[in-house]
């Protein structure tokens, strides 16, 4: 998996900040998560491909995290889309779109298909062959929720020489793969630790956007390799956290400390301030492996340091 940040700022576009939509590239699958307003222009400033998405997974349906839709629906029909787009998110976003595309009379090259999820549970809504995505239930003013991706298991690795050494059939190799040992023609068996590697263990990523310190969070995102979560403000503004239910850094660091997550990444900052040092300074004390988010950064799901930009 590599994430590519195109948006980290809440409520405005504030310090050369812009509004929530971060990319998700799967082996083949490109998912874009959020798309708030100006998405478009993050795409093509930061060279990200996004022509071949077929899912959009919105968290919410405040401004800052969904204006851009539109926008990036009627370019894709001025480029003759034609592959059905499908839209995840809570109740009301089918009726904004369809009204929006009535009233600008915006004819679509392309159909699609809207995905209404509960945002106050997790559940799987959405899976390939490679991965699987569920809903995180998030406390924000409305229906919210984030999205948890996690990647498949894949199939053992064989060992091009054993194929050699005991003439494996083309036609046997699916099930060693999967896990079986093999017999050889006198009626020996060679397990499959012999013929095998151990594949890659499977990485997940979840998205927390707008939402208050929350609890159920917590094993929902439990392990993660990399969680992003909200701190749109710092310990000084923490009435103001719990009145807009939003989180800080320090509460975005608890949950990643008590979900025991891999690494830590610190979005939807405030147009207030107009560096993130104390933002850094007050979840590193919590848990250190955070960082900021900053935008036409990518991150590699599993790594320990992000990807070059």
């Amino acid at each position: 998996m590599q994430l590519t940040i195109l948006g980290n700022s809440s409520g405005g576009p504030f310090h050369g900040r812009h509004y929530t939509a971060q990319v998700l590239q799967v082996e083949n699958h490109t998912f874009l998560i959020d798309c708030g307003e100006g998405t478009q222009m993050q795409i093509f400033r930061h060279r990200v491909r996004v022509d071949t998405c077929k899912q959009v997974f919105i968290s919410h349906l405040h401004g800052d995290h969904v204006f851009g839709l539109i926008g990036l629906i009627t370019n894709w029909s001025h480029k003759k889309r034609s592959e059905t787009l499908h839209i995840f998110s809570p109740p009301g976003l089918q009726e904004l779109i369809e009204t929006t595309i009535r009233v600008c009379g915006i004819r679509l090259s392309y159909e699609i298909e809207f995905h209404v999820v509960d945002a106050t549970v997790s559940a799987k809504v959405f899976e390939t062959n490679s991965v699987e995505v569920w809903t995180i239930p998030l406390h924000h003013r409305g229906p919210t929720t984030g999205w948890l991706f996690r990647a498949k298991a894949r199939l053992r690795n064989m060992r091009p020489e054993k194929i050699e050494e005991y003439d494996i059939p083309f036609s046997a190799i699916p099930g060693i793969k999967a896990g079986g040992d093999f017999e050889l023609p006198d009626g020996r068996w060679v397990a499959n630790a012999e013929l095998t590697l151990d594949p890659a263990p499977p990485v997940s990523y979840a998205f927390c956007s707008d939402t208050a310190f929350s609890e159920p969070v917590i094993e929902v995102v439990r392990g993660v390799d990399l969680l992003y979560h909200e701190a749109t403000y710092n310990n000084k503004n923490t009435p103001e956290a719990e009145l807009y239910y939003h989180s800080t850094a320090a509460q975005a660091a608890e949950i990643a400390r008590r979900a025991g997550v891999k690494r830590l990444i610190l979005g939807h900052i405030s147009g207030r301030y107009a560096d993130t040092e104390q933002h850094l300074i007050e979840a590193k004390a919590i848990f250190e492996n955070v960082e900021i988010t900053e935008e036409g950064g990518r991150w590699e799901v599993g790594a320990e340091i992000p990807a070059s930009n």
